[in-house]
Formats: structure tokens, C-alpha cells, sequence
């Protein structure tokens, strides 16, 4: 047997028995209705973290994610086989399929619209003005942060359109798909949470009951204090300047720049069969589906959350209300009904252009669809996992660990409170069930009104958006790797270094807010402990180098 293939299977036998280890020391809970013996308990978190270490010593994602699946099955069932598939199959794959439908096909009709656009050659267009108005690496990776800033409605939406839009160029200038990815996931879910006007604004403003303040107050209020998010924006846009690169991402780039290996695994494992350039395209070809994407897009969002009169959910209240209209929205079924209708003029106007036939236009479907497989497969297992998590009741476990923490550790709370968040979005993979679960918690814990609420709130978001920009099983950070069309597992092990170095300033930050209570001081001391940590570590690289 080879040495890497033993390897992924001592692993794989050793997280098993330290499993069946834990579930052995772990005090069982009282078995109630059927519940599993584990519910509340710290095994709730395994199931979650044995499928991340296994994707990150194997290298296998699927196979990863599917152990943790069952993982979480046999804890729900407490170790019965046949109720375990039961969970599996009902509970976890086919809720996440039913859960998530819209984003799949909101991701195949991308990857249609992203194969038409080739076709056509409006990507390759793109790639040509590009050339003659970017003219460097630092240009390149500052055009995909500008581009992610500007689309700050949705982090899905970001993550796929970005990523469609800046391959091209970074391709170009030899920017690995990597550090492509790494771009995209900095800016998705952190510009989402400092727009009052987002998807993410409107979940939060959900779970703000009790705190003394109205939903979208709050939120703006925690926007100064929300340290990862905005330190993560400054990260990005001072290591495209400063040129250099750590960790993994280091040897990513290398290849990029010195062998044109965008990749490092040496295939480009997402992305749809080439077409011919074809000479007509033009750069409106690009931009105008893209436009008609965004517009449509956002009437589809507002749409659905009764903007325009009686919304889905059968209420009125919304009607003329911007801010209302996107609390009450559903991405999963807006995004989707936007772009389909995107999808059908982007083919009219192609067609009219004459620079794709109807039948042309029929083939790219499968392409699109082919293209985005892998993370449709991914986004499935994810979500599953979540399932089980969710069964496993990690929740009440996270909240009972916060109450018993409040009780004398009042001042360090924030730190804590961001700390608690990171570990249940990275174990769980989602930032919005991860605030649903402890903005309650932190409203319960602090006065109503008070400024120390105000900076948990900021430590619990922050957190959240952390732990998910970690997480190998957080839908954005699978959607970042689906745009910019990298290794999945490769996206995560690069972008690992740079988040954890913006959580630990973050967090020092959190250890200070509790006393200082001012965010137009401590904002300026992150940017310099950023910038600062950044000066260093060139230092360090450039040594070893």
C-alpha cells in the first residue's frame, strides 16, 4: 500500500477510536422521547470536526464530509444502524436537497450564463481590455476586491458573480485560483456584514428581541465594533499592496507566477470545457448579462419580500419598504427567480447579437450544469451535516457553556463571546445559524441598551463571520471555491493562515473593548496591529526566502 494512501487510513481509524473514546467519556444525557443519549452534550461538535481534520489530512472533501454525515446519525440514533440511515437520508441529505434547491439552481443557471458568455466571447473580450487597463498583479487582485465590495447584497451572489467576472483577469496575470478564492471569501460574507443594506443585515435584525434597540439600529450601531469584518477588508487590500504571501497560499502563488500553474494540483478541476475565442465578442458581452444578472437579481430579492405589494408570506407591511422588504426576503428562492429570468434575456440578446445560435445556446445548459457538480455535491454533504448538528442539539450546548461563562467573566465577555462564535460557525458552517443561536444568548447576558451589548453583539457577529470564513463546510467559503473555480480543500488550506492572523488581532481587540468601550479607538490600534503583523511577517517570509 502506498505510503499516502496508509496514511489517509490511519487517520481515518484513529479519528473513529478517538470517537467511540469520547462517546465512551462523555457523561450521556438523560434519554427523552427518543432523543439521543448525546444531545447537548460536547459530542454534538464531533460529528462536524471529524469530517473538517479528516478533509484536511486526506484531502478527500466527499468522503470526509460523508463520514461526518453518518457520524452524526449514529450519535442521533445512539449507535442503532437502521434509525442512523433513517436520520441520514431523511434528516440530512434529503432536507439539505429540499433546503437548498434554489441555490442549485440559482448555481447551474451561473454556470450556464458563465459557458454562454464564453461562447460568445465575451469573457474572452473582457480578458483583452483587461490587459490594456490592469496592468498588474496588485491591479488584478484590487479590481476583484473593489468588484466584491460593490456587490454587497448577498454573499452567494458575491462569491459567484466575482468570481465569474475576475478569472479572466487574474488568469491573466497569473494570480493563483487560490488566491482568486481567497479574495473572493475575504470580501463575500464581511462586506455582507457591515451593509445595512444586505440579506445578512436582514437575518440579523431577526434575533434582536430584547436588547433595546430596533433590528437595523442595532446592527449599524455594531458595525464600528465588528472588528474581524472590517480588519479582514484592510488585511486584503494591504497584501495586494505589500505583494508578498505566507502559509500555503506562499507556494500557490510561486507556481502561479513562475511555472503558470494557477493550480498547484495541476488541473483545473471546476471548470467547463474551453470554447473557441470567438472574434465578435465584445466587452458589453460580459458586462451587460452581469448588469442584467445584478438588476434583476435584487427586484427578484425585493420581490420576494413584498416590496411590490403582497409578498409570498401573504403580508402587506412591506410594501415601498426597502429595509422591511430584504428582513423578510428569501435568498433561496429570489437569487434563483432573477436569474433565471437573467438567463433568458442574456440568451435573447446573444442570439440577437447573432454571436451564439439557439442550438449553441441549449448546449451550454449541460456545460453550465457540469461546471457546478462538484459544488452542488459539496453544498449537499454541508448542509447535511448541519442537519445533523442541528439534531445533536449543539445549540443548547453552546448556550448553556455561555450562561455558565457569564457568571464571572464580565469584562472578558466579548472575547469569549467571539471565541464561542468562531468554534460553533467553524463546527457548524453557518454564521447565520450561529448568531440565531447566540444573539439571544448575548441580549440575555448584558443590559438592554448598554454599549458593553452593543460590543458582544459586534464580538458574536464577528465571530460568526470567522468561524464561517474558516470553515471547510461553510456554504461561502464552497461558493467561493466554485466561482473562482478552485480546489475546493486548496482554497481552504491557503486561506486558513490569513483568517486566524485577522481573529487573533480581532480577538485582542475584544480582550480591550470590554475597558475601553470606544470603537474610534480600538478600530485605529486593529488597523495598526493589522498593518503591523503584516510589515512582520513580510520580514520573517523574506528571510526564509
Amino acid at each position: 500500500m502506498k505510503k499516502a494512501n496508509l496514511g489517509k487510513v490511519i487517520a481515518i481509524l484513529i479519528t473513529i477510536a478517538v470517537v467511540i473514546a469520547g462517546a465512551l467519556l462523555v457523561k450521556p444525557a438523560e434519554i427523552v422521547d427518543g432523543s439521543s443519549m448525546y444531545s447537548a452534550t460536547l459530542l454534538a461538535l464531533f460529528p462536524p470536526l471529524v469530517a473538517i481534520t479528516l478533509a484536511l489530512i486526506t484531502k478527500e472533501v466527499y468522503s470526509s464530509l460523508f463520514i461526518g454525515i453518518v457520524l452524526g446519525g449514529l450519535l442521533t440514533a445512539n449507535w442503532h444502524p437502521v434509525k442512523a440511515f433513517d436520520y441520514v437520508l431523511n434528516d440530512g441529505l434529503i432536507a439539505a436537497v429540499s433546503g437548498t434547491a434554489g441555490i442549485f439552481i440559482f448555481l447551474v443557471v451561473l454556470g450556464v450564463m458563465v459557458a454562454l458568455v464564453n461562447k460568445a466571447g465575451g469573457s474572452a473580450a473582457f480578458g483583452r481590455w483587461a490587459e490594456t487597463h490592469i496592468k498588474s498583479r496588485t491591479g488584478a487582485m484590487l479590481a476583484s476586491f473593489a468588484l466584491g465590495v460593490l456587490i454587497f447584497i448577498d454573499d452567494y451572489f458575491n462569491c459567484l458573480t466575482v468570481g465569474s467576472v475576475m478569472r479572466p483577469v487574474t488568469d491573466s496575470h497569473k494570480i493563483s485560483r487560490a488566491k482568486l478564492a481567497y479574495i473572493i471569501d475575504a470580501t463575500a460574507a464581511p462586506i455582507c456584514m457591515i451593509a445595512p443594506v444586505s440579506s445578512w443585515a436582514a437575518a440579523v435584525s431577526e434575533f434582536t428581541e430584547g436588547t433595546g434597540y430596533s433590528g437595523i439600529e442595532l446592527f449599524v450601531r455594531a458595525i464600528p465594533y465588528n472588528f474581524y469584518s472590517l480588519l479582514t477588508l484592510v488585511f486584503v487590500v494591504a497584501l495586494a499592496f505589500m505583494n508578498f504571501d505566507y502559509g500555503p497560499m506562499k507556494l500557490h502563488e510561486y507556481n502561479a507566477k513562475v511555472n503558470g500553474d494557477l493550480f498547484t494540483s495541476g488541473k483545473e478541476e471546476h471548470s467547463p470545457e474551453r470554447e473557441a475565442e470567438n472574434a465578435k465578442g465584445k466587452v458589453i458581452d460580459l458586462v451587460l448579462p452581469i448588469i442584467v444578472l445584478v438588476v434583476i437579481c435584487i427586484l427578484g430579492l425585493l420581490y420576494i419580500g413584498g416590496f411590490f405589494g403582497v409578498d409570498l408570506w401573504g403580508g402587506t407591511e412591506n410594501f415601498g419598504n426597502f429595509t422591511g422588504a430584504f428582513g423578510n426576503t428569501d435568498a433561496t428562492v429570489g437569487l434563483p427567480w432573477g436569474a433565471i429570468i437573467a438567463l433568458v434575456v442574456t440568451v435573447i440578446y446573444l442570439m440577437a447579437r447573432k454571436l451564439v445560435t439557439f442550438k449553441e445556446a441549449m448546449e451550454c445548459i449541460p456545460k453550465g450544469f457540469n461546471a457546478m457538480v462538484p459544488a452542488i455535491l459539496i453544498l449537499t454533504f454541508a448542509t447535511a451535516l448541519k442537519n445533523m448538528t442541528g439534531l445533536l442539539g449543539a445549540d443548547v450546548f453552546v448556550a448553556t457553556l455561555m450562561d455558565s461563562a457569564a457568571a464571572g467573566l464580565a469584562n472578558f465577555l466579548p472575547a469569549i463571546i467571539f471565541i464561542v462564535a468562531c468554534v460553533l460557525a467553524f463546527s457548524t458552517g453557518t454564521s447565520w445559524g450561529t448568531f440565531g443561536i447566540l444573539i439571544p444568548i448575548v441580549a440575555a447576558i448584558f443590559e438592554p441598551g448598554s454599549e458593553l451589548l452593543i460590543i458582544g453583539m459586534s464580538a458574536c457577529l464577528a465571530g460568526a463571520v470567522c468561524g464561517d470564513h474558516c470553515s471547510p463546510i461553510s456554504d461561502t467559503t464552497i461558493m467561493a471555491s466554485a466561482g473562482s473555480q478552485s480546489n475546493h480543500l486548496n482554497h481552504v488550506s491557503t486561506q486558513l493562515p490569513y483568517a486566524i492572523t485577522v481573529a487573533v488581532i480581532s480577538f485582542v481587540c475584544y480582550l480591550v473593548a470590554a475597558f475601553v468601550q470606544n470603537a474610534w479607538v480600538l478600530l485605529p490600534i486593529g488597523v495598526v496591529l493589522t498593518l503591523g503583523t503584516l510589515f512582520v511577517l513580510k520580514a520573517v517570509t523574506n528571510k526564509k526566502a
